[in-house]
């Protein structure tokens, strides 16, 4: 009787105790192995564990990437194929379509009929890069700008195409790039978590967002993204209670941490303690969010360069805005998901009213960092999860037509943050079908990504079920020539 009592009060037993001895036992053995040099005073093998982050000097600290859900015509913004134009109506060469993989919407068509941009282009800047009449703003930043005009996927439907972009997987339950830089280098700031997700809705046809896509996947789960809403609270659930004060709160905190911390002496849970850190992120969240998310501070002059809709929570401008407000005060990635790109039919209409809600809010976006010294050190992308065919999807119209997906080749643009300004890579052959110049893949992509923030995409990975993961998967090149 003794015996279970004193077992009892420990909170331990023979079995239990035996199990963690030889736990601790095994760890240490396994690291005298892995490491020699543990016991001895001596630097560790570096070659033996994941090197100290970041791997090297960085060129940007933070990211704010403007996804354009639904994925943007590259024929009607970047690409400009003036032959579509001329050729209108003629059939699709079968050797420049080849064995192309078709959605199910276009598959069962007869023909493939060329289909030029409604929109005409202009050359701007000293890179002269040709960009469409509907993003007059962006074109009046575009020596700020790197344009891809060679990004290509092997997704070709929305959903595995987006969550490809964003945890390197065409399936779920995948760390996002924003959780993976999350873990691997932490937030600049204490009371900001490191990965903020931000949502909006065009006017046109959209794609939902889900939440796995700023999900944490198999990574602890501080490392998920905080998602801000458009409501009177911004993130959900922060307040207190009416009948609570703030030392009440405090107090409540405390106690529960005490609760979790014998929890997890007992179960040894890393979950407790990731909960414990959310918790006190969310007590710190309560003064630095009000915050930051006022925009009644903000000069006249920064209203009028986003536009009068950066006053109205939840529109594509407000988040731009606070996109900057977030990332120069130490948040480490900041996530924009603009919904309603989805133009398989009305494309000239409807692409007219979605780059109306993204083209000066974007081009703001890179002057207010430019002028407050912050572009340099702060990457901002642009850009969706495929592109859109040269072919017209269903009956041709000149004026009304629409273009189903193509992963082949689309455009995304870059600017700051270590990446070379006012020039463009990559070219689509004179049909804008196929790439024949400098290809940049999904994995090239976010391989880059994580070479700007001074981290090796092969170096940075979580062991999980007994596999190293990484954002990468198994592939990538950063492309160097972009870089500064």
């Amino acid at each position: 009787m003794e015996k279970e009592i004193l077992e009892h009060g420990l909170g331990m037993n023979r079995r239990k105790f035996l199990s963690r001895l030889s736990l601790g036992v095994g760890s240490a053995a396994l690291g005298s192995l892995l490491i020699p040099d543990l016991f001895s005073g001596g630097k560790p093998n570096e070659d033996a564990i994941m090197d100290a982050l970041p791997h090297f000097a960085p060129k940007a600290k933070r990211v704010i990437y403007l996804f354009q859900n639904g994925a943007p015509s590259q024929l009607e913004s970047f690409d400009y194929k003036p032959l579509l134009r001329a050729n209108m109506g003629m059939e699709l060469p079968a050797s420049i379509r080849g064995e192309q993989r078709l959605t199910g919407m276009t598959s069962g068509q007869d023909s493939f009929p060329l289909v030029g941009s409604y929109y005409d282009f202009e050359q701007y800047g000293q890179s002269r890069a040709w960009i469409s009449s509907l993003f007059p703003h962006t074109a009046s930043v575009v020596d700020d700008l790197c344009i891809v005009k060679s990004m290509h996927t092997e997704a070709i439907n929305h959903d595995p195409a987006l969550t490809f972009f964003q945890t390197g997987a065409q399936v779920g339950n995948r760390p996002s790039m924003g959780s993976w830089l999350s873990y691997g280098l932490g937030s600049e700031n204490s009371n900001l978590p490191a990965f903020c997700v931000l949502l909006s809705r065009g006017k046109g046809n959209g794609q939902g967002v889900y939440s796995k896509l700023w999900s944490n996947g198999f990574l602890d789960a501080t490392h998920q993204g905080v998602q801000f809403s458009n409501s009177e609270d911004p993130v959900l659930y922060l307040k207190d209670p009416e009948s609570m004060s703030r030392a009440e709160r405090r107090k409540m905190l405390d106690h529960l941490a005490e609760m979790n911390e014998l929890n997890f002496n007992e179960f040894n849970d890393p979950e407790i303690s990731a909960k414990v850190a959310q918790y006190e992120m969310a007590f710190r969240m309560q003064t630095a969010v009000p915050e930051i998310t006022d925009v009644s501070k903000e000069p006249d002059s920064i209203v009028k360069l986003y536009g009068p809709e950066c006053l109205v929570p939840g529109t594509y401008a407000a988040n731009c805005l606070l996109a900057r407000k977030l990332s120069e005060n130490g948040v480490r990635f900041v996530q924009l998901y603009h919904q309603g790109w989805d133009q398989h039919g009305n494309l000239p209409n409807e692409m007219a009213l979605q780059a109306k809600d993204v083209d000066q809010a974007s081009a703001a976006l890179i002057t207010d960092l430019k002028q407050r010294g912050l572009l340099d050190e702060t990457l901002v992308i642009w850009g969706g999860e495929f592109g859109r065919t040269n072919y017209c999807q269903g009956q041709i119209q000149a004026d009304n037509y629409g273009r189903d997906h193509h992963p082949r080749a689309f455009s995304i643009w870059m600017a700051g943050g270590g990446v070379k300004s006012g020039i463009v890579y990559g070219e689509t052959d004179e049909f804008g079908y196929n790439i024949v110049e400098n290809p940049v893949h999904v994995h090239d992509f976010q391989a880059t990504v994580l070479h700007l923030l001074g981290i090796d995409h092969e170096k940075l990975n979580f062991k999980h079920l007994g596999r190293r993961y990484r954002l990468t998967d198994v592939s990538g090149h950063v492309v160097k020539d972009i870089l500064v």
